[in-house]
């Protein structure tokens, strides 16, 4: 069995796959100071839950936007799993060619994205993460990454202007039945949700006119369900396009 580890700025994503089967997935907080001890007594609470074994896995590839925790991890594939991992970064043969000016700077995790939004549409894309940032990723027709853009996600958003206003309450990520709200903590969510809807309508649609066919739209994180309700401009989602993405890596690059 293959383990895939997402490492992201806020949580960190584990999937398990038998072949090209998702058997299971877990998300758990990112801890940049959680020893390799610590994580393994994490995944294996996980794993025992799931009724699986560290001896069950054969190989474990790792994407990280949090340069530390690739030692973590390294050290724990190694210790615990016996194995050492394939690491997404420089010198992995992606199958993408990447159209940026320095392709060493662009972020791990929105490569994989690219990769398995191309593979399930083989057609022009534009690819929406909802994490701790928000990326917009393009590629082409003929499946080369292209560039993208990158904005502050929306607990970012949202704390700045908590931390900013003393007087405004901190309210939960929520779409309210209203626009023009009757309370401060109504008022405080459509700003925010909305605010953000409209934000991602706009660099979507700026992205299009500079694009020569229509792309499609995949959205994937926390927070693409909710905001594509409540928008036209988001085609698909796709919760577990980033574990995908690190499988299609493996099987690219495996021995």
């Amino acid at each position: 069995m293959l383990l895939v580890v997402d490492v992201g700025n806020s949580n960190t994503v584990l999937g398990i796959y038998d072949g090209p089967r998702l058997l299971e997935d877990w998300r758990v907080g990112t801890d940049k100071y959680r020893t390799v001890d610590e994580y393994a007594m994490l995944i294996n609470d996980l794993f025992r839950l799931s009724k699986l074994h560290f001896s069950d896995l054969s190989d474990v590839i790792v994407s990280s936007v949090v340069p530390p925790m690739l030692d973590t991890f390294t050290g724990l594939c190694q210790k615990y799993f016996s194995l050492t991992p394939y690491i997404v970064g420089p010198g992995m043969k992606t199958g993408m060619p990447i159209k940026y000016d320095n392709p060493r700077e662009v972020g791990a995790d929105r490569i994989v994205n690219a990769i398995a939004a191309y593979e399930k549409n083989r057609c022009g894309l534009i690819v929406v993460d909802f994490g701790t940032a928000t990326t917009f990723d393009v590629i082409s027709p003929d499946g080369s990454y292209q560039g993208g853009a990158i904005a502050p996600g929306v607990g970012i958003s949202a704390d700045a202007l908590f931390e900013r206003a003393s007087k405004l309450p901190r309210v939960g990520f929520s779409c309210p039945d209203q626009i023009i709200a009757k309370n401060t903590v109504n008022s405080i969510q459509a700003g925010i949700f909305y605010g953000y809807v409209g934000l991602v309508e706009g660099i979507v649609s700026r992205m299009k006119k500079e694009l020569p066919e229509m792309p499609r739209v995949v959205a994937t994180g926390g927070l693409a369900a909710p905001i594509s309700a409540a928008t036209h401009c988001i085609d698909q989602v796709e919760p577990f396009l980033t574990l995908e993405g690190l499988q299609i890596l493996y099987e690219r690059n495996r021995n």
